[in-house]
């Protein structure tokens, strides 16, 4: 039994990597399960089967060798997943809790067998441990459980301990950022912005749930914090309100609305629901929203008189005279009666939209156009969006890994259309969380790199079937097109072609849950 049991504890590693990659949420590790881990599971289930028949047969050696050679091959996954996996396991708090409480319910196990012997009751426990061992969901899930009530409490008690400590900053000026897309590179831009004239603290990376933003407010804030800066994401109705409880914005910023999450969300219409769960906060609040105009589903759907409105049309704020190649852009951005000329190394459109929204806030917070000038010039590409890397062979890397919507990985396929007399290459799985609108998105982003690139490698050998159909609607060359099982054999792939001539786009880094 204790070699089932160290057995279970080396199951864990990848289970309760992929609890965390879908966020703890039972369901979404479900389909994880269902769509990622059936064969392996029904393996499991079949060992399993095997080993209790061996033991209903008084075969106890091969029952032995049975249990040990898994024991052996759940140790070797256990290294191998950690070494090659994307995003690998994070031994947070919370994941230390979840194998305390597995080595736990393992001890109860033995102990009860310990107790029992030769009684139902102790082969009951002894036929769950061995259970645990072989179908390993059943013992990550019934921690996920058994620790749901601890975690439940330590989250009401931090989420406490920071509204005390935003309590305490009685002038703090609270913005929010959301949208289906851009909202973190707004918030790094607004950022570096406002930094030219106040003290401010941001979210960092993409802390965007409720729990990264209380972890942001009790270790970034400060008492001589002036503007805290929060990106709020969501995947479900609620969601922003939840954030919103806990900061209660002063200001915020709509970046977009678009085809993203579809999985939870199901429609557009839901999507736009709780992203203006921010604008429903802030303006019940006497402040003031600023909107993206160029995002269709968003501005088709509000009145204008109550936004401020920034994009390159007729709106309040909005970028005129725009010029871009490959090293950056330059543009005019309207600020109501003041006009500043403003140069960036950011690439693509996109980029210029969260510019003159970031801009635009600014400059009601009194930021200075030369300032704001200044502050754009010195900007850097945002890790992971739309980054110029050094690569294989002295090629270029556009490294857009963190882009995972359909309008922002068609502009990134502009910009590497950009380059001029370069060999143009793509490297992406697709698109994700769309629901019913994922094929067509992925046919769609397939034809659209078949216009632009000279070779494509698509990642996922089940999950590539409609960017490959995109692409072969345009009737691109067969040998021209790879699709490689995982982004290491896709790096693979491109390496052996690839030159100073040469610049890659790497479109949507997955993790390891949606690649299949």
């Amino acid at each position: 039994m204790i070699i089932a049991a160290v057995s279970a504890l080396f199951a864990l590693v990848r289970q309760n990597q992929m609890l965390q990659q879908n966020s703890y949420f039972p369901s979404r590790y479900f389909t994880w399960v269902k769509d990622g881990y059936s064969v392996p599971l029904c393996i499991e289930c079949i060992a399993y089967c095997a080993f209790s028949l061996l033991c209903g047969r008084k075969l106890y050696t091969t029952g032995l060798v049975l249990i040990s050679a898994v024991l052996v091959m759940r140790i070797f996954f256990a290294v191998r997943t950690q070494k090659k996996s994307i995003k690998k396991l994070v031994l947070t708090a919370r994941v230390k809790r979840l194998f305390a409480a597995a080595a736990l319910i393992l001890l109860i196990c033995i102990l009860a067998y310990a107790l029992f012997p030769n009684t139902l009751t102790g082969e009951i426990f002894s036929m769950l441990a061995f259970a645990f061992a072989f179908v390993s969901p059943l013992l990550c899930l019934l921690c996920r459980f058994v620790t749901a009530p601890v975690d439940k409490a330590i989250t009401k008690w931090y989420i406490n301990d920071a509204k005390r400590i935003l309590k305490e900053h009685k002038d703090l000026i609270v913005i929010g950022i959301t949208g289906s897309y851009g909202k973190t590179s707004t918030k790094f831009i607004l950022n570096r912005i406002l930094s030219e004239r106040y003290n401010v603290a941001a979210t960092p990376h993409s802390f965007n749930t409720p729990m990264g933003v209380v972890r942001t407010v009790r270790e970034y804030l400060k008492p001589q914090t002036q503007i805290f800066i929060c990106e709020m994401g969501a995947k479900n109705i609620g969601d922003i309100k939840e954030i919103c409880d806990i900061v209660h914005p002063k200001y915020g910023i709509i970046t977009s609305v678009g085809e993203q999450h579809l999985d939870t969300f199901k429609t557009v219409d839901n999507v736009f629901k709780t992203k203006f769960e921010l604008a429903t906060e802030v303006l019940n609040n006497g402040g003031e929203m600023f909107v993206n105009g160029d995002s269709k589903e968003l501005i088709s759907r509000i009145d204008k008189t109550l936004y401020s409105v920034y994009g390159t049309d007729s709106f309040d704020f909005r970028a005129t005279d725009i010029s871009y190649g490959k090293n950056g852009s330059e543009f005019t951005l309207n600020l109501g009666s003041n006009e500043v000329r403003l140069s960036t190394r950011l690439l693509g459109l996109h980029n210029i939209l969260n510019i003159a929204g970031a801009a635009a806030l600014s400059y009601k917070l009194g930021v200075t156009p030369e300032n704001i000038r200044f502050a754009v010039s010195s900007l850097k590409p945002t890790e992971h969006r739309l980054e110029i890397k050094q690569s294989v062979a002295g090629s270029t890397l556009i490294d857009d890994a963190y882009n995972a919507n359909p309008e922002g990985s068609i502009e990134a396929l502009h910009v590497l259309s950009r380059f001029d007399n370069m060999k143009k290459v793509v490297i992406t799985p697709g698109l994700i969380e769309l629901g019913s609108r994922e094929h067509d998105c992925n046919f769609a982003l397939g034809l659209e790199a078949a216009k632009i690139c000279d070779i494509i490698i698509f990642v996922g050998i089940n999950r590539s079937a409609p960017l490959k159909e995109g692409a072969m609607s345009q009737n691109f060359p067969e040998d021209k097109l790879f699709v490689a099982a995982s982004f290491k054999e896709a790096m693979t792939i491109y390496g052996g072609f690839a030159d100073k001539n040469t610049v890659v786009l790497l479109e949507n880094d997955l993790p390891d849950n949606y690649l299949n």
